[in-house]
């Protein structure tokens, strides 16, 4: 297991790009409209990207949002021959009252994060909760990525309960956490969802769950089989999924390798808005699709738009650049 604590510096102008992030995300989410915040998705979306890298760099960029002097805690667990390649930040304004945690999704060059993907069938395969629901169905190769940096992920979450300071725990900081927001793009998006189904749905973790604002998720796979549990109803309520049309991972895994659902909100990048879907990410039906989604992405600009999917689209870079609002820059500082 691997735990790496940073603080985060000051940023300079032309950042921040939110000048009251933390009071922001404190107060967003609170009125329960059940509506996504914009502002809230591309700071989360950006996070979920830079996921990908390290913890000077999550950091860096969380700072040029808004968070100055956050302090970064990065959570791994790697163990190759199970196909766990689990890593979480977790990143603590600097007040205390917002953390958000995010999962790092599937690493384009590890083939042990593939097969962990397709690994849909297995020992790890059910979520115990204690809502009611004695287990449900779940995708094995998520569930055990998620597990295998459980316990670290609460003990830092009870810290930020307790007023602790997540770079130094022998410190206080101003106040305990207040919101918490969980976070990933592709199979990260799906260990979030894990995550907030067991706290939302196990008694001990109630304290978590209760400063669960939302969760958001960019280019989620499925990771539940029918039926839902009974805190899937809860949990939706706070679930922002969003997904642009040609994005094939979203109707992943295919159905010949069983029967799974998405469940919250769906918001689909349409005619150049995000649009809240009355219907969820039907399931796929075959495989065939899966290569030439591969195949898009080499093909041409012309070519490429005559196909259904493209794993062009299933990138972060593609989700940050079209959930960014206008009149806010880059995090690279960069104007439209």
């Amino acid at each position: 297991m691997g735990l790496e604590r940073i603080v985060a510096g000051a940023c300079h102008p032309p950042f921040p790009v939110y000048a009251h992030l933390a009071d922001d995300l404190a107060a967003a989410h609170h009125a329960d409209n059940g509506e996504r915040d914009p502002a809230v998705a591309h700071v989360l979306a950006t996070c979920a990207g830079y996921a990908y890298s390290d913890a000077d760099t999550v950091a860096t960029m969380m700072t040029r949002l808004g968070l100055d002097a956050n302090a970064c805690v990065r959570v791994t667990q790697t163990v190759d021959a199970m196909f766990i390649f689990s890593t979480a930040y977790l990143i603590q304004s600097r007040c205390g009252r917002v953390v958000i945690l995010c999962y790092r999704g599937t690493e384009p060059s590890t083939l042990g994060n593939w097969l962990g993907d397709a690994e849909v069938d297995s020992e790890s395969s059910t979520l115990s909760l204690n809502d009611g629901t004695h287990a449900i169905k779940v995708h094995g190769g998520f569930h055990r990525n998620v597990r295998a940096t459980w316990s670290t992920v609460l003990g830092e979450l009870t810290l930020a309960l307790q007023g602790r300071s997540l770079a130094n725990p022998d410190e206080t900081v101003e106040s305990p956490l207040q919101a918490l927001y969980v976070t990933g793009h592709s199979l990260g998006g799906a260990m979030a969802v894990l995550f907030a189904l067991k706290v939302a749905g196990t008694r001990e973790y109630h304290a978590v769950a209760n400063k669960l604002c939302a969760v958001y998720t960019f280019g989620q796979p499925m990771t539940v089989g029918g039926p839902l549990p009974l805190v899937a109803d809860e949990v939706g309520r706070r679930l922002f999924r969003h997904v642009t049309i040609r994005d094939l991972v979203p109707a992943l895994p295919p159905a010949a390798w069983g029967a799974f659902m998405h469940f919250g909100k769906e918001y689909r990048y349409t005619n150049g808005e995000w649009q809240r879907s009355a219907v969820p990410v039907a399931q796929l039906t075959g495989i065939k699709e899966i290569p030439r989604a591969l195949a898009a992405f080499f093909a041409t600009t012309t070519r490429r738009a005559s196909y259904s999917y493209t794993v062009a689209e299933h990138g972060p870079h593609h989700y940050l650049s079209v959930l960014r609002p206008n009149g806010r820059v880059t995090e690279f500082g960069d104007w439209p």
